[in-house]
């Protein structure tokens, strides 16, 4: 029998591990959520689920609609407009989806990719979760930190027009070229 509930508890939570990062040389933002989600798991994607409004946001800070393409032409476009992805948790017993849920966590070696990307300007958090586990990773390093209101449908809080307005804080980090390309967009619409 076991010693305790929680110990009941934590031997039917199933660890659970992110993906793989999505930067390279030219990223200079970079995204950290906190752990994927059951459906992401379930598809091997990033923000798989479709009540999930990060690729929303995101397309909204760029002016480029993310959301109608294909998961590989999105994080194309990501790394176009210098945005990077990851999690601030490396693994984590979580049963569900819910960062509320979330224990026995092992965060992301964030400071290792930090170090690697050499335009990183800026590090932004999606939700308070993220920033909680990665931020004391990055005290000594000369980034913005940015935190952001959660893109899950589970934080209901603000509307998608408030969250897509704290959203728009990545623009200020990505590249000239795609700045002045989105402008050109919002002039003609």
């Amino acid at each position: 029998m076991f010693a305790s509930l929680d110990e009941a508890r934590l031997t039917q939570e199933v660890r659970k591990s992110s993906f793989a990062p999505v930067v390279d040389a030219n990223t200079r933002v970079l995204v950290l959520g906190s752990l994927p989600g059951e459906r992401s798991l379930q598809a091997s994607e990033y923000y798989a689920h479709p009540r999930n409004a990060f690729w929303r946001l995101v397309g909204e800070a760029i002016g480029v609609d993310v959301s109608a393409e294909e998961y590989g032409a999105r994080l194309d476009i990501l790394r176009e407009h210098g945005i990077g992805l990851w999690d601030s948790i490396g693994s984590a017993r979580r049963r569900g989806s819910l960062d509320t849920a979330l224990r026995d966590i092992a965060p992301a070696p964030i400071a290792k990719l930090v170090n690697s990307l050499p335009e990183l300007r800026a590090v932004a958090f999606n939700g308070i979760r993220s920033a909680q586990v990665a931020r004391p990773q990055l005290v000594d390093h000369a980034l913005a930190l940015i935190d952001l209101p959660s893109s899950s449908p589970a934080y209901a809080r603000m509307s998608f027009a408030q969250k897509a307005s704290e959203w728009a804080r990545l623009a200020e980090f990505t590249p000239q070229s795609c700045n002045d390309s989105r402008r050109r967009a919002l002039d003609q619409a």
